[in-house]
């Protein structure tokens, strides 16, 4: 399915007001204090309900918002009503979307395809890479509607040896990019470790050898931990420089499983301080992304992005 946008839609999107002045109370504000970064949140991190989300968003007097899934349905399947009503909620706040979060590339390559009783999280999305150029640019028409340029990708479902898929991965993604470039849009890579680039070796390499002004990375510290790397300053070294968006998790050893397990940003392994100096110091000018994923014991997800983001601000005030 495809939609067409008129040129007033489009015109529209470019009137995007002034930051969002607080709505609520709440415990911590953004506002307190200055901040660095064009920060936000993963709306369905907090409520599929955007409503709800984007009140939690203008009670911190955060003015960016990242788009993955609304009313339980990924963006990619949204129609176009429910997508400019989406827009129309966030333009009424004086909002901006940092990135449209897409699950392009997100599934088995065509080289490589799905083991026996193989599962893996969707994020409500079924799409194979026979729709890739319909994702792409349907994703593009998407991002013009909310007035950004950033489409976030994958690297296809992650294999057995990830070395043998590599030359697959690069050469589709570099298409890709080149695909974006002619739309004036800019591919935002994930290192998720459930696909093939997962660590921030993995993404440096692959974002160095296509070398292309289309194709950055999403730089997320906390995916690395689940594949063993140091995020900082290990990761990053690998990817200084590269990346257009950040993701914000954190993550520490579950005592009794020895694995990763997602706690409050500020309570998990991941050096944060040095990670945001090295941001700041290397003018880092780009957006970034609070993805809780973290759950608390009721399994309440605003209460829970609500510690995390406690953590993040309190962070951010020590390195600022």
């Amino acid at each position: 399915m495809r939609w067409t946008f008129t040129r007033r839609d489009f015109l529209e999107t470019a009137l995007l007001a002034l930051p969002a002045s607080a709505i609520g109370t709440s415990r911590v504000r953004a506002s307190d204090r200055p901040l660095h970064f064009k920060l936000g949140i993963i709306t369905d991190e907090i409520s599929d309900d955007l409503d709800q989300a984007l009140d939690f968003l203008a009670a911190h007097s955060l003015t960016y918002c990242e788009l993955r899934e609304i009313s339980n349905k990924n963006i990619m399947s949204l129609s176009r009503e429910e997508l400019t009503r989406a827009r129309d909620l966030i333009r009424k706040r004086g909002m901006r979307v940092s990135a449209i979060a897409s699950p392009i590339f997100k599934y088995n390559l065509p080289e490589m395809p799905a083991q026996e009783n193989e599962k893996r999280d969707t994020v409500r999305a079924s799409f194979t890479d026979q729709d890739t150029e319909d994702l792409l640019r349907r994703a593009f028409e998407i991002a013009r509607l909310f007035d950004t340029n950033k489409i976030r990708i994958f690297s296809y479902w992650r294999v057995d040896e990830p070395e043998k898929a590599y030359p697959h991965v690069r050469d589709r993604l570099a298409k890709a990019a080149a695909l974006a470039g002619k739309d004036k849009m800019l591919l935002v890579l994930e290192n998720e470790p459930a696909c093939n680039v997962g660590t921030g070796k993995e993404l440096g390499r692959l974002l160095r050898e296509i070398n292309s002004p289309h194709l950055r990375g999403v730089w997320d510290p906390g995916n690395v931990t689940m594949l063993g790397e140091i995020p900082y300053p290990d990761g990053y070294r690998e990817v200084r420089g590269w990346f257009a968006h950040v993701h914000v998790k954190d993550a520490k050893k579950d005592p009794q499983t020895g694995k990763p397990a997602w706690v409050p940003v500020g309570d998990g392994m991941i050096d944060f301080r040095g990670q945001f100096k090295a941001l700041r110091e290397d003018k880092y000018a780009g957006t970034m992304s609070l993805e809780t994923h973290y759950r608390r014991a009721d399994g309440n997800r605003l209460e829970s992005t609500r510690e995390s983001l406690e953590g993040l601000l309190k962070i951010l005030r020590e390195v600022g």
